[in-house]
């Protein structure tokens, strides 16, 4: 019997690469696609020699077409950090909407199952603390995050009226602060910022007084509750991510101590609409999947910082403005 075969978009990018790589070791056929506006081919270039892999450098807002059968489809194509959406917010807008509308109508053709990578960011500036998945969020549609925060909300009602109208097997996952080794350390997230500056010789940014919560999952046990939920019954969304909630400046402390440096956090301005709190309630997740993190924050960062610290200098010299 032929392995079952996923189409993985965004394939090139931080989460679709470690998802085409769990995929393979599961036994599955995958294509990966990517327009590589934000991903990078050295994510996946291991892969290439596989016959089990194939990859399209694609576009997923223009029609899509791949020959033969698809069982499941991973929609993870969008630009996941500030300075990217807020470089290119046109195109950000895009792929939450006529991405999203390519990907569903070829689940449509091909009898296949899709998830949806959704985000916390949904939430926006949160009212209600932890954020449950019957919370509706508190969202500014025309400040600088809307370009994202509702392309991913568009994108969660297009893929429920797909499966409400149509019937369509659909999955929707909404993903917290993620971490690990193939984040690009100049994305401008506070956790690779962080990292870079402390191996720049940098003092630490953080904007207001670093009160500010944020909850960080390692990208393993994300990945795995991703697949858990595909392989679910469940078609409304799911908070995948860790609730162990930190503040920023606790965050900082933290790194300067992993990465012993002298460096000191030095405070910003705080960025228009940034979210004063996120942590996610993981009760459905524990119920449906069975699943909860695993890797500990100590244990994830140092690997992280391994990674980091091992990149060719002219990629450590790379700094990005912050926005988190």
């Amino acid at each position: 019997m032929a392995n079952k075969r996923v189409l993985i978009t965004g394939a090139a990018g931080f989460l679709g690469s470690h998802l085409c790589d769990l995929f393979i070791a599961k036994g599955y056929d995958v294509v990966g696609m990517d327009n590589l506006i934000t991903g990078d081919l050295k994510n996946i270039e291991h892969l290439f020699k596989l016959q089990q892999f194939e990859f399209y450098h694609h576009d997923v807002s223009k029609f899509i077409h791949v020959p033969g059968q698809i069982d499941y489809i991973l929609h993870f194509a969008s630009p996941a950090s500030p300075i990217d959406y807020l470089k290119i917010p046109i195109q950000t807008l895009k792929v939450g909407s006529l991405g999203i509308h390519n990907c569903l109508g070829l689940a449509r053709v091909k009898n296949a199952r899709v998830l949806i990578a959704s985000t916390s960011e949904v939430y926006g500036d949160p009212m209600v603390h932890p954020q449950t998945e019957d919370y509706w969020g508190n969202v500014n549609p025309v400040g600088p995050r809307g370009v994202y925060d509702e392309a991913k909300r568009f994108q969660e009602a297009m893929t429920m009226a797909y499966h409400t109208f149509h019937g369509l097997e659909t999955r929707i996952v909404r993903i917290f602060n993620t971490y690990g080794p193939r984040m690009r350390l100049n994305d401008g997230r506070v956790l690779p910022a962080f990292i870079g500056q402390a191996l720049r010789g940098e003092d630490l940014t953080m904007f207001g007084d670093g009160s500010q919560t944020r909850s960080f999952c390692y990208v393993s046990d994300l990945i795995e509750g991703i697949y858990r939920l595909l392989l679910s019954d469940y078609a409304s969304p799911v908070n995948i991510g860790n609730p162990n909630e930190i503040t920023i400046r606790e965050f900082g402390e933290e790194i300067i101590k992993l990465t012993g440096t002298n460096q000191k956090l030095v405070s910003k301005p705080l960025p228009k609409d940034d979210p004063k709190q996120r942590k996610p309630d993981i009760s459905k997740a524990k119920e449906l999947l069975n699943w909860e993190p695993k890797v500990s924050r100590e244990e994830g960062l140092k690997i992280t910082y391994d990674y980091f610290r091992n990149l060719p200098q002219e990629e450590l010299m790379k700094s990005a403005h912050r926005f988190d």
